[in-house]
């Protein structure tokens, strides 16, 4: 009995022995996953960190991006600015110079036509008075008034003169609208006229309203409402008239190109100008042609820097663009293209009656 007490001691203690090394294993387990938990939240907290800072860098790079893009867009602009201020510069004061240059011959010729028609006609007053007075001239006399018709000069001498005085009236006109058209130079903003702007545009482009052999006549109709007097920037707003205009023109000549001469009669080019004054502050401008029209996806696109649908050597793309900003910007207005194949383009400009004092481009 002695002997399996004592084996039984011997067995528990061993058992207890067992058990209290399987404590400390666990013991060591537990402090072990105590530890690999804690560093694993260290370390999902890092990636956290990690995650985060990616995505901050992931914006502040998108942001970048967007900004750098703007940039672009804003330098190709003030590149278009730049490029077409100074050519509408060069070329404003190339008119105007020779405007200046034909106006002092001009107004030499048109100051004397007077005096050389009132001369004239004292001169064949008198000649009608002697043939009255001496209806026998001698045959020398005879004989030079047949040699120069003089009955012929004497019908045909008041209609040159006449012929002259319209002529140089004219010229007196298209200079007038030349100075006008070339005002580049305005920087600051006054009240004027639209109309006189479209008309001195149209007079410049009335070459190319006319029929030649290469385009037919294209119809122009003016409705013109009772306007007031606008403030604006005279040059710039002409530059606007005359870049739609001038597109107006480039597209209906370009669609009679494959057009019959009877398709051009049955469909004529028409161009159509209207102004009106919208909610008493406002005055409104539209342009319309009945051309091809504009294609939607263009449409988007035709106020863009540099983007032009012709050839290359005939379009720069910045007209369209430059006009948006004088209307926009620089006179906090509204320029719209309305489009479609049935029934042509039309452009709709509106501008405040005043102005409010705005930086220039």
């Amino acid at each position: 009995m002695l002997s399996e007490a004592m084996e039984q001691q011997v067995t528990i203690e061993a058992l207890e022995k067992e058990n209290r090394i399987l404590r400390k294993k666990l013991e060591r387990a537990e402090a072990t996953c105590l530890q690999l938990e804690d560093t694993n939240q260290k370390k999902e907290t890092l990636l956290r960190q990690v995650i985060e800072e990616l995505k901050d860098s992931q914006r502040a790079l998108e942001e970048q991006r967007r900004e750098l893009e703007q940039m672009l867009i804003d330098l190709n602009r003030v590149h278009a600015q730049l490029v077409q201020t100074e050519k509408m510069s060069s070329l404003g004061q190339l008119v105007a110079g020779v405007a200046h240059e034909i106006n002092n011959p001009v107004n030499f010729i048109y100051g004397n036509l007077s005096h050389v028609e009132e001369h004239a006609q004292n001169l064949l007053d008198f000649l009608q008075l002697y043939q009255n007075s001496y209806p026998n001239p001698t045959a020398e006399i005879e004989a030079k008034a047949e040699a120069i018709d003089l009955e012929f000069v004497q019908e045909d001498l008041p209609k040159i003169l006449d012929s002259m005085q319209l002529g140089t009236d004219r010229i007196r006109q298209i200079v007038l609208s030349l100075r006008n058209f070339s005002r580049m130079d305005e920087a600051e903003y006054k009240a004027v006229d639209l109309h006189k702007g479209i008309d001195s545009t149209l007079l410049i482009l009335q070459h190319r309203l006319k029929g030649e052999p290469k385009h037919s006549a294209i119809a122009l109709t003016k409705n013109y409402g009772d306007l007031p007097l606008v403030e604006c920037y005279v040059g710039p707003l002409n530059q606007v008239f005359m870049n739609i205009l001038a597109n107006a023109i480039d597209a209906l000549e370009e669609v009679n190109v494959d057009r019959t001469d009877r398709g051009i009669q049955d469909q004529s080019n028409r161009i159509t100008i209207c102004t009106k004054v919208v909610d008493t502050q406002w005055v409104q401008v539209t342009i319309s042609d009945n051309g091809p029209g504009i294609p939607e996806a263009i449409q988007q696109k035709i106020f863009d820097p540099f983007f032009t649908t012709k050839p290359i050597g005939k379009g720069t793309g910045m007209g369209m663009s430059i006009s948006y900003q004088i209307v926009t910007e620089k006179h906090g207005g509204k320029l719209e293209c309305l489009s479609s194949a049935a029934t042509g383009t039309e452009f709709v400009i509106q501008i405040p009656i005043k102005q409010q004092i705005q930086s220039a481009l």
